[in-house]
């Protein structure tokens, strides 16, 4: 059983295959707080350098998703859901581009179980 550190709701799916079909690739970045939020932000590949400090968490939609070294400390025992829900009050008021289309991706999650920790330790050779 392979144990992944992000997964991606259906919904979240579907914008992210919208926002490729009219962005081309895409990179998500979650940032550690402050100025930048810690909401993830979708941006086109071609726009966005990724800071060498951050983590890549995995993959959604075909698309590199990167963390803030702090957020992945904090979430290193969770896996992060990549979920998205309708916001037409925030127009213009994000960098990432799924805000202008009416969308706003949020992340939740859920703690690892005691054997998926064991399991994730084994995968990641450690």
């Amino acid at each position: 059983m392979t144990i992944h550190r992000l997964s991606a709701t259906s919904e979240a799916l579907k914008v992210i295959e919208m926002l490729k079909n009219e962005y081309g690739e895409l990179v998500f970045n979650q940032s550690g707080g402050c100025c930048d939020g810690t909401a993830p932000m979708c941006y086109e590949k071609k726009d966005f350098h990724v800071p060498s400090r951050n983590v890549k968490l995995g993959t959604v939609g075909g698309c590199d998703f990167f963390i803030d070294p702090d957020q992945f400390e904090y979430f290193r025992y969770s896996q992060i859901i990549l979920d998205v829900k309708e916001e037409k009050s925030a127009f213009g008021n994000s960098f990432s581009l799924e805000i202008d289309e009416g969308y706003q991706f949020i992340t939740r999650s859920r703690i690892f179980s005691d054997e998926e920790n064991r399991l994730l330790k084994e995968q990641e050779g450690k």
